[in-house]
C-alpha cells in the first residue's frame, strides 16, 4: 500500500475520532490498549469457592449476572450475601423482591444492612424493570437484585382473566428491557443480578429438559450464568441444619468457564465462610488433615469439620490469615473493595421512581 494513501488514511481516522469524541465523549472510541477500565471491577460473592471458580474473585460489576437453579438452593441467599460486600464496601444496594417474599431477619444473618437496604415490591414485570434502569441510570447504586425473573408478569396478563393465552409476552418484556438495559449498566458500573427458576420442557427426549424462564435474552445478555444445585443436607444430630450447595459457572465472559465450586448453606447464618476455609485450605495443603484431626503448621484445630468450623469462627486472626494464603495460592488478590466517586447520572435527570423503600418498612 501506498505510504502516502497511508498517511491520508490515518489522517482521516484521526480526523473521525477527534469529532466522535467530541460529540459523544472521550470513551465513546478508543483503543482497547488506552482503556483505563481493563480490570473487572468485582463484588465477593460471600463463598471464597465461588469466589475461586469465577476467576475473578467475584461477581463483576457493569454486567449482567444470572443465579438459576431449583427451588431451596440458596439462589436468594447468594443474592444477599453479594448485597451484604457490595454494603461493607460502603456501596449502596438495591433488592427488587418481584416474588413479594423478602425476609429480613434472614437477610440480616446473611450480613445485610437492612436499614441502609432499598427494597421495591412492584405489582408488574414492567414497573419492576422501570425501577431497576431508573435506578441504574442513576449511577449511584453499586449492585440492583432482581428476586425473580419468573415473577415478572407482564401488565397484560395481570389485567387479563385466569386462563388467558398470553404467548411470549415476558420473553419479549426481558428482550425489550436487557435491550436498553445493557449500556446504562456498564456505563454506571452497577452489578445487576438476576435470579431465575427452572421448568421443565414438553417433549424433550433426549438431553436436559430443564430451561430457564423469561426467554433467551437474559442468556446471551449475562455475562455470568451460575447453577446452583442442592447436593446434601447438613445434619446435627438427628436435626437439618443446612444444606451442601454445587455451584456450576455455565457461562462466564470474565474467565474461564465451567468452573465448579461447593458451599454450605446454614439456615442461621447463610453461607459459611469457615466451611469454605476449611475445605480449600485442606485442599490446598494449607490445612494438614489427619483422619478426623485438622491442624495448621504446629497449632492443633481441632477434630471434626464442624469443630474445626467453631474453631475458626472464634478464632478470627487465624481465619483471616488461612484465607489470606488462599487467595495467594489460588492467584485472587487480597480482599479489596473498589472505592466509587461521585455519582455521575448517564442520562440526566433520573426518571422518577415509585414504589422504592428502606429494607426496614418491610414487613
Amino acid at each position: 500500500m501506498p505510504e502516502q494513501n497511508t498517511e491520508g488514511r490515518l489522517k482521516a481516522l484521526e480526523t473521525a475520532v477527534t469529532n466522535l469524541r467530541r460529540r459523544f465523549g472521550d470513551s465513546a472510541i478508543m483503543r482497547l490498549g488506552e482503556s483505563t477500565n481493563l480490570d473487572v471491577d468485582v463484588i465477593p460473592t460471600g463463598s471464597l469457592a465461588l469466589d475461586i471458580a469465577l476467576g475473578v474473585g467475584g461477581i463483576p460489576r457493569g454486567r449482567i449476572t444470572e443465579i438459576f437453579g431449583p427451588e431451596s438452593s440458596g439462589k436468594t441467599t447468594l443474592a444477599q450475601h453479594i448485597i451484604a460486600e457490595a454494603q461493607k464496601a460502603g456501596g449502596t444496594a438495591v433488592f427488587i423482591d418481584v416474588e413479594h417474599a423478602m425476609d429480613p431477619v434472614y437477610a440480616a444473618r446473611c450480613g445485610v444492612d437492612v436499614n441502609n437496604l432499598f427494597v421495591s415490591q412492584p405489582d408488574t414485570g414492567e414497573q419492576a424493570l422501570e425501577i431497576a434502569e431508573a435506578l441504574v441510570r442513576s449511577g449511584a447504586v453499586d449492585v440492583v437484585v432482581i428476586d425473580s425473573v419468573a415473577a415478572l408478569v407482564p401488565r397484560a396478563e395481570i389485567e387479563g382473566e385466569m386462563g388467558d393465552a398470553h404467548m411470549g409476552l415476558q420473553a419479549r418484556l426481558m428482550s425489550q428491557a436487557l435491550r436498553k438495559l445493557a449500556g446504562a449498566i456498564r456505563q454506571s458500573n452497577t452489578a445487576m443480578i438476576f435470579t431465575n427458576q427452572l421448568r421443565q420442557q414438553i417433549g424433550v427426549m433426549f438431553g436436559n429438559p430443564e430451561t430457564t424462564t423469561g426467554g433467551l435474552a437474559l442468556k446471551f445478555y449475562a455475562s455470568v450464568r451460575l447453577d446452583l444445585r442442592r447436593v446434601a443436607a447438613i445434619k446435627e444430630a438427628n436435626d437439618v441444619v443446612g444444606n451442601r450447595i454445587r455451584a456450576t459457572v455455565r457461562k462466564n465472559k470474565v474467565a474461564p468457564p465451567f468452573k465448579v465450586a461447593e458451599f454450605d448453606i446454614m439456615f442461621a447464618e447463610g453461607i459459611s465462610r469457615e466451611g469454605d476455609i476449611v475445605d480449600i485450605g485442606t485442599e490446598y495443603g494449607i490445612i494438614d488433615k489427619r483422619g478426623s484431626f485438622y491442624s495448621y503448621g504446629d497449632l492443633r484445630l481441632g477434630q471434626g469439620r464442624e469443630n474445626v468450623k467453631r474453631f475458626l469462627r472464634e478464632n478470627p486472626e487465624i481465619c483471616n490469615e488461612i484465607e489470606a494464603r488462599i487467595r495467594e495460592q489460588a492467584g485472587l488478590p487480597p480482599r479489596k473493595y473498589v472505592e466509587r466517586g461521585p455519582a455521575k447520572p448517564v442520562i440526566p435527570p433520573a426518571p422518577t421512581i415509585k414504589g422504592v423503600k428502606s429494607a426496614e418498612d418491610v414487613e
